[in-house]
């Protein structure tokens, strides 16, 4: 798969506020996203961001 900065991501466990969804901020060795439900932003390894993908998608116009 091919992120890109602005695409939203559907992870396999969702976080304790109860989204599952994240918006990719930074693309890299790590990456930066953002819980698409309360705003935390985490840091994560793009090896864990790819094993737990459950779906990606572009942002609604």
């Amino acid at each position: 798969m091919e992120y890109k900065v602005g695409d939203i991501v559907k992870l396999k466990k969702a976080h304790p506020c109860g989204s599952s969804e994240w918006e990719i901020l930074r693309v890299g060795a790590d990456f930066r996203l953002k819980c698409m439900g309360c705003g935390h932003q985490i840091m994560i390894a793009r090896r864990l961001v790819e094993k737990n993908t459950r779906g990606l998608r572009s942002p609604e116009a």
